[in-house]
C-alpha cells in the first residue's frame, strides 16, 4: 500500500536518496559464523538459525532521525521459540532503542508483532499486535519513521503505531543518540511463545528469514556531525523529518488498532499500581 495518506515527502540534499538497495554497500553481517548472507548482487539478505546459533546484521550507517524501509519474509512453519528482529538502537548503558520483534509460533498461528521504545535505557512502553496477512508467505515492508516529534510504526504503508515526543509532560523520547539498524534472528524460546511454554522444534532447523528492499532516508551521523542542516532540519517542511500522520492515517492506524492489537502498555492498570504512564493519560 503507497503512502498516500502521509504528508508529501520532499526528497533533498538533507537526505539520503531511494536508491535501490545494495546489502554489500549499506549493511555488515555481525554474527552468525556465516549464518548471514548477502546474495543476488547484494539485492537480497538471509539470516538462518540452528542450534548452535542464530545470526545477525547492522547498518554500516548511523542515524539521528530517519525514516528506515525493511522487506521482511519470516521463518515459515512451526517458528516457535524465534524471535526476527528489526530494530535502531544506540550503544551504551542508557541506550535509546525504537523496537519491531517477531515472536514466532506453532504452524498455523499467527506471530506476535512486538514494539518497543526505550529512552535513555528505560522501556516498558510495548504494544503488541496480531497481523492481518502471513508474514511468511511473502515480502512486507516494514517503517520505522523517526524524527523529532514522533516516531511511527507503520506495515506495508499503514500506521500501527504513533508514539509522540511529550516531554512537555516529562516522557523521555529519543532524540540525542545517534543510532544504527539492526537486525537478527534467534532463540528466545524461553518467553516468545506462549511465554516460553512452547519451545523450539529443533528437528525444523535451520529456521531462515530473507530481507530485501532495505531503504534509508536519513540525518546520518558521522565525526560527531548529522548530514542535516541544524542537525535536525526541523525547518524542512514537508520531509519525513516533519512527517505526521493526516486524518486518513489515523483513521487506519485505528482500525489496525481495534483490530489487531493484543497488548498495550497505556491499559494495563495492574502493571502500574502508582498509576499510568504520563504519555498513557495525555494521549
Amino acid at each position: 500500500m503507497a503512502n498516500t495518506y502521509f504528508l508529501p515527502l520532499f526528497l533533498s540534499l538533507i537526505a539520503i536518496s531511494s536508491v535501490s538497495a545494495n546489502f554489500q554497500r549499506d549493511v555488515e553481517i555481525t554474527w552468525g559464523d556465516g549464518r548471514g548472507k548477502i546474495t543476488n548482487n547484494g539485492e537480497l539478505l538471509t539470516l538462518s538459525l540452528d542450534k548452535s546459533s542464530g545470526s545477525g546484521f547492522q547498518s554500516k550507517n548511523e542515524y539521528l532521525f530517519g525514516k528506515i524501509d525493511m522487506q521482511m519474509k519470516l521463518v515459515p512453519g512451526n517458528s516457535a521459540g524465534t524471535v526476527t528482529t528489526l530494530y535502531l538502537k544506540s550503544p551504551g548503558t542508557t541506550w535509546d532503542e525504537i523496537d519491531f520483534e517477531f515472536l514466532g509460533n506453532l504452524s498455523g498461528d499467527p506471530y506476535t508483532l512486538h514494539t518497543n521504545v526505550y529512552t535513555q535505557g528505560k522501556g516498558d512502553k510495548e504494544q503488541q499486535f496480531k497481523l492481518w496477512f502471513d508474514p511468511t508467505a511473502d515480502f512486507h515492508t516494514y517503517t520505522i519513521l523517526w524524527n523529532p516529534q514522533r516516531i511511527i510504526f507503520t506495515v506495508d504503508g499503514t500506521p500501527i503505531r504513533e508514539f509522540k515526543n511529550m516531554e512537555s509532560v516529562g516522557t523521555l523520547f529519543p532524540k540525542n543518540q545517534p543510532m544504527r539498524m539492526y537486525s537478527s534472528l534467534w532463540n528466545a524460546d524461553d518467553w516468545a511463545t506462549r511465554g516460553g511454554l512452547v519451545k523450539t522444534d529443533w528437528s525444523k532447523a535451520p529456521f531462515t528469514a530473507s530481507y530485501r528492499g532495505f531503504n534509508q532516508e536519513a540525518c546520518v551521523w558521522s565525526n560527531g556531525k548529522s548530514s542535516c542542516p541544524n542537525g535536525s532540519g526541523q525547518e524542512t517542511t514537508g520531509s519525513w523529518l516533519s512527517q505526521e500522520l493526516d486524518s486518513t492515517a489515523q483513521e487506519r492506524m485505528r482500525w489496525v488498532q481495534k483490530n489487531y492489537m493484543i497488548y498495550n502498555y497505556c491499559t494495563d492498570a495492574k502493571r502500574f499500581p502508582q498509576g499510568l504512564p504520563k504519555e498513557c493519560l495525555a494521549a
